[in-house]
């Protein structure tokens, strides 16, 4: 997701330990990043994030964009994290932890664009940043986390493929209609620079797939939205209103599945709880649910 607001300034940095628990919190180190590899990886799928994200910067110090995540240690072993940056993402989180991260963010007072990961750590964050918060525009406490490890037996539609650079122009109309669908609010309301190279980059990465009808218009598209070398988690799954209703949605969730999993291993999204055709679309393709995740929007 775009973010609306510049991502978060490093602020306080030194421990700080709970009255009602032991854990000691602390902004992760380099020498922290074998011990959160580790963590993110007993979950690879929800985890997804935090893995492509380290598999990019090697560590677990704060990057030079802004990004700075924040350890739980319980007898000197991380036992969680939470990245806080544009957006907040835990992992390892629970109900006992969740509330004292969000304490330890909370004093920071900075705002955030969203919060997302496993429904119980980011319910559990949002416990105690709902006091210092802005109001959210909205909250999706269960979106079912899906996937898939195999081709599907539907029939993939033959023509899904990656987006080239000079289709960039007629793909971002409908990047943008499907953003505004999904979250409520334009990306390019205030000018189309940053949501436009976001679009570029995911091209140039050959992350955006596509499909075209006779007269040049997006039927179809989606994106291998976060990659790391043990999942891809599919994202900004878009059908043009004049195709929907006609039985396509499930052959081309097929063809994106066989494209991701020339990537890597285990093909996931997640979706919203209530939108009941795309759950019927997800598992006639033969995607399970293997938990469940929460997104909150500001």
């Amino acid at each position: 997701m775009l973010g609306r607001v510049a991502p978060w300034l490093p602020s306080a940095k030194h421990d700080i330990r709970s009255a009602s628990s032991s854990a000691a919190l602390r902004i992760l180190r380099d020498d922290d990043t074998v011990a959160l590899w580790d963590l993110a990886a007993a979950d690879p799928v929800a985890n997804i994030f935090m893995l492509s994200h380290l598999e990019t910067a090697r560590t677990a110090a704060p990057t030079s964009a802004g990004g700075r995540i924040v350890g739980v240690f319980d007898g000197g072993t991380l036992i969680g994290a939470c990245w806080s940056g544009v957006n907040v993402v835990p992992v390892g989180l629970d109900a006992d932890t969740g509330p004292e991260v969000g304490q330890y963010l909370a004093k920071s007072r900075n705002r955030f664009s969203s919060i997302f990961g496993p429904s119980e750590a980011v319910l559990s964050l949002w416990s105690e940043l709902r006091n210092v918060s802005p109001q959210p525009f909205d909250v999706r406490p269960e979106q079912p986390l899906l996937q898939i490890a195999e081709s599907s037996d539907v029939v993939a539609a033959p023509g899904l493929r990656p987006a080239r650079l000079d289709e960039l122009d007629v793909l971002l109309p409908a990047c943008t209609a499907m953003f505004e669908e999904e979250v409520g609010y334009s990306p390019v309301a205030n000018g189309d620079r940053h949501y436009r190279q976001r679009v570029k980059g995911l091209i140039e990465r050959r992350q955006s797939l596509v499909d075209f009808d006779a007269a040049g218009r997006v039927v179809f598209k989606a994106e291998l939205g976060t990659v790391s070398r043990q999942a891809v988690q599919v994202q900004g799954v878009w059908m043009n209103p004049e195709y929907r209703g006609q039985g396509l949605s499930r052959s081309y969730m097929s063809a994106v599945v066989d494209a991701a999993l020339e990537v890597a291993p285990v093909v996931s999204l997640y979706v919203n709880s209530y939108n009941a055709p795309a759950r019927a679309t997800y598992e006639a393709v033969g995607f399970d649910q293997v938990g469940t995740f929460a997104t909150i929007l500001f």
